[in-house]
């Protein structure tokens, strides 16, 4: 068997092999990532909208590890969202009487 045959039949089989472990681990990621989005909308509306702090002075208010989490502010909804990128979208809405609220999926 030539030295290109073998290759190809390696990387094949560690293609089959990432790939079925990342099926096997992506519904966990996913539910992670749906927390971590929910937690940064939540926390950061919470700051923005009943704290009435800036964006700026909310960045401290994450836990270690949030650093994947994208916080977006839309100030004209009174709502920010969080997400990592391709697995969780969740926003977070102020709303009078209420607080911030996670709206549903």
């Amino acid at each position: 068997m030539s030295n290109s045959r073998k290759w190809r039949i390696g990387a094949s089989i560690l293609s089959v092999a990432l790939l079925a472990f990342i099926a096997w681990h992506w519904r966990g990621w996913t539910a992670q990532a749906q927390v971590g989005a929910a937690y940064g909308a939540r926390m950061t509306c919470s700051c923005r909208y009943v704290e009435g702090r800036s964006m700026e002075s909310c960045k401290g208010d994450t836990e270690p590890g949030m650093e994947i989490v994208s916080i977006r502010d839309v100030p004209e909804d009174k709502a920010v969202t969080g997400r990592v990128p391709l697995m969780a979208k969740r926003t977070a809405r102020w709303r009078k009487g209420f607080g911030c609220l996670l709206e549903d999926r």
